[in-house]
């Protein structure tokens, strides 16, 4: 009976010596342009990421094609939440609207309900930072809904390691609210 307590002790001990992940803030570009859309106020309702992409372990996509990460490289939040709030900061400079993630914060109702569901979302070897998905726009008062989709691109330099794909991260999801606020929200 003593030894697998011994033997438990010694894993813990050793599980506690393991070395902490280092974790990346995505940092956010400036928004220096403004563009009208059709709605004073605009709820994020969702955002669905691929498995991998959900994941707090940044990914790097090979030339096979193959997706991998690193269990010592995070992101510094859980991905769906951070884009979903860095797409609404994005939205709110962009337009001045009155823009939030789910759930709504106010207690008057959205005029628009944002839903975005990522195909790809994704790095690669040769220094391209790639979404790819579909965009939704539900609205209650008998205007147009709309829906589309989005296949948009940053370069990065693969020497720039986990810092330089968080950058890119953070610049195409301000190119991804440009998008949804010109085609989508106008």
């Amino acid at each position: 009976m003593k030894r697998p307590i011994w033997a438990l002790c010694v894993l813990i001990a050793l599980a506690a010596c393991g070395a902490t992940p280092d974790r990346y803030i995505v940092p956010s570009p400036d928004v220096t342009d403004r563009q009208r859309i059709a709605f004073r106020a605009v709820e994020i309702r969702e955002i669905s990421l691929p498995a991998y992409a959900a994941s707090d372990e940044i990914s790097l996509q090979g030339l096979d094609g193959r997706v991998t990460s690193d269990g010592g490289v995070l992101w510094a939040d859980t991905p769906e939440r951070a884009v979903a709030l860095e797409l609404s900061r994005h939205l709110a400079r962009l337009s001045g609207a009155r823009v939030a993630s789910a759930p709504w914060p106010f207690e008057s109702f959205p005029d628009a309900r944002l839903e975005l569901r990522f195909e790809s979302f994704v790095a690669d070897e040769q220094g391209q930072f790639s979404a790819r998905g579909q965009y939704f726009v539900a609205v209650t008062d008998g205007r147009r809904e709309r829906s589309g989709l989005f296949n948009l691109s940053v370069a990065f330099d693969p020497a720039g390691g986990p810092q330089a794909i968080a950058a890119a991260r953070g610049q195409i999801i301000l190119d991804l609210a440009r998008f949804v606020a010109v085609n989508g929200l106008r």
